[in-house]
């Protein structure tokens, strides 16, 4: 199996999760869980309580100014690339329309004949 790693975003202007979007996000993940799928997830702090660096250069804030903020990251393992998307999909953030997801591999994970 290979590893993807899911980035969930979020528009940065829209504040917390509501409780409903809060338990969407839980149940989500518990599914994850119970299919055997999820590896780890963790759900960030604000963007606003980033630091950032750059060189010798410290500040406060993202690294980036941007609308849409990385609001969390999981990583589950799927057969293929059609598998993590179909799991990506059920994601709420997904079907909010205030942010989306991003899928990725993991590197070095995806055995040759996943490719």
């Amino acid at each position: 199996m290979a590893q993807y790693a899911i980035l969930i975003f979020d528009n940065a202007e829209a504040g917390d999760y509501t409780p409903e979007q809060q338990a969407a996000s839980q149940r989500h993940a518990d599914d994850l869980v119970d299919s055997g799928a999820m590896i780890a997830a963790y759900a960030l702090r604000s963007a606003d309580t980033a630091t950032s660096l750059r060189g010798d250069v410290i500040t406060d804030g993202p690294f980036i100014d941007s609308k849409e903020v990385i609001a969390g990251v999981c990583v589950i393992e799927a057969p293929d690339l059609d598998a993590a998307l179909d799991l990506a999909r059920r994601n709420p953030a997904v079907q909010w329309g205030r942010g989306g997801v991003e899928v990725r591999p993991v590197a070095g994970s995806i055995p040759p004949s996943a490719r």
